[in-house]
């Protein structure tokens, strides 16, 4: 008896969720959190909250820091009673396709015969009479199958239906969504976002995260190389793309796979994608004397205008000189501390100061690569391919068709769900395939009666 009741509960909770009205409420709880997710910056630390939504009494609306913090505004689409929401709706599509679409799917297929005018309760689109004719009810058949209708026959009532895959279409799309739904959650749990500053040449794997669902994992058998990183630059020295040629690594340093990557063309591998989202010049590698190196750290600055690379080198106690670089493909520029120009040298250029031997070995340049991964996009490209697959299929008609009798004649009526113009071509053409089989039969049985019975 518990069980029962139990199972009646859980019947009628089913049929609560299939309610239009309250999946069209939850939508609109869906979007409104959304909103809140675009307008309140996501995944930024606790300081910038406090800035930029400080505790004051003129807040109309009272959001302030500790607000976004207590109900997790600032990761809004990976809390928990997000994705509640989010599977609640899911619940509601689902038992909408239960209790609505499936039950509607299978009274379209069911055969509705009429055998009078009296029996039908529905608008139709058009109808037809046709006099009394030897074989009608066959002349119909191969008419309504050449316009192809599937049609049905029970005594003298003809019903046809064509196009019912249209009526499959709002299945397809509760599929769709909830696809999309199940793949978003998914990537919410077991996705992250890391972010990586690599010196060309060096090995790196994943250690700086910024972002991570609750049951996301790194991968630990799988490094990264940065082969080689170069810059483009335009006619006018402005910089045109940035490239990184990274390498895959197995843990037994075994190259698994090799990619140039730049801005907009990222590098996939299975689950993982990494991007190039940033670059920077790290410092100069001098040998002085042939004998010693020295490396000397670049800091980022502008001067008039133009972003530059200054590093500073002392060559006595009380002189030193300052190199710049203000692009790659230019000479690097040599004053002193007054900012008199004392020369220009390239890379691997040998050069005196203070009759010592000096020559730049290398510029040495970091790649910033953003590496992601989310499990659950191809759930998501899936359901978006069931949704466009739905929209062209919501576009066929679905239309019926009956042929009964009616005072001493036959009467055709016809109904459609939409496109009556494409409707009424169907019409026209079966009235045509129905007078040609006509004017066939009656040749055929003058034909007979003329020249083989006599």
């Amino acid at each position: 008896m518990k069980i029962i009741y139990t199972k009646n509960r859980l019947w009628n909770l089913f049929k609560y969720l299939s309610n239009l009205n309250l999946s069209i409420s939850i939508l609109f709880l869906i979007s409104f959190f959304c909103f809140l997710g675009s307008v309140i910056e996501q995944d930024q630390n606790l300081l910038y909250y406090q800035v930029n939504y400080p505790i004051s009494d003129v807040n109309v609306f009272n959001l302030n820091w500790k607000t976004i913090m207590y109900f997790g505004l600032d990761h809004v689409f990976q809390t928990g009673w997000f994705i509640l929401i989010l599977i609640v709706f899911m619940s509601t599509l689902i038992s909408c396709t239960l209790f609505t679409q499936l039950p509607s799917l299978k009274n379209a297929r069911r055969w509705k015969f009429f055998y009078s005018t009296n029996s039908i309760t529905q608008k139709v689109s058009f109808e037809e009479h046709y006099p009394r004719q030897d074989n009608s009810f066959v002349i119909m058949v191969y008419s309504l199958l050449n316009s192809s209708f599937f049609v049905f026959c029970h005594k003298n009532s003809l019903y046809a239906y064509k196009g019912l895959y249209g009526r499959v279409s709002p299945i397809f799309v509760h599929l769709s969504l909830v696809s999309i739904l199940i793949g978003s959650i998914f990537s919410f749990l077991s996705g992250f976002t890391a972010q990586e500053m690599v010196p060309n040449g060096e090995i790196f794997h994943v250690r700086h995260i910024i972002k991570s669902g609750l049951f996301s994992s790194l991968p630990s058998n799988i490094f990264g190389r940065v082969e080689n990183f170069y810059l483009k630059y335009n006619p006018d020295s402005s910089i045109k793309q940035f490239f990184s040629k990274i390498s895959l690594l197995s843990s037994n340093n075994y190259s698994i796979t090799s990619r140039v990557l730049f801005v907009n063309q990222p590098f996939y591998y299975y689950n993982l994608v990494l991007y190039q989202i940033d670059w920077q010049i790290d410092a100069i590698k001098f040998c002085i004397n042939n004998s010693g190196n020295l490396q000397k750290q670049l800091v980022k600055t502008t001067i008039n205008g133009k972003n530059c690379w200054l590093c500073r080198l002392p060559v006595t106690n009380h002189q030193q000189v300052f190199f710049a670089i203000f692009n790659l493909k230019d000479p690097i520029v040599i004053f002193d501390s007054v900012g008199k120009i004392l020369g220009k040298i390239s890379i691997h250029e040998v050069f005196y100061i203070n009759n010592i031997h000096f020559v730049i070995d290398d510029v040495m340049m970091s790649t910033g690569i953003q590496i992601k991964a989310d499990r659950g996009i191809i759930i998501v490209y899936f359901g978006f391919f069931i949704l466009i697959l739905s929209t062209v299929l919501s576009y066929l008609s679905y239309s019926q068709v009956w042929f009964y009798e009616s005072n001493f004649s036959f009467k055709l009526s016809a109904l459609t769900n939409r496109a009556v113009l494409f409707f009424e071509g169907d019409i026209i053409s079966i009235n045509k395939s129905y007078n040609f089989y006509v004017l066939s039969n009656i040749l055929q049985n003058q034909y007979i009666k003329n020249f083989i019975l006599q």
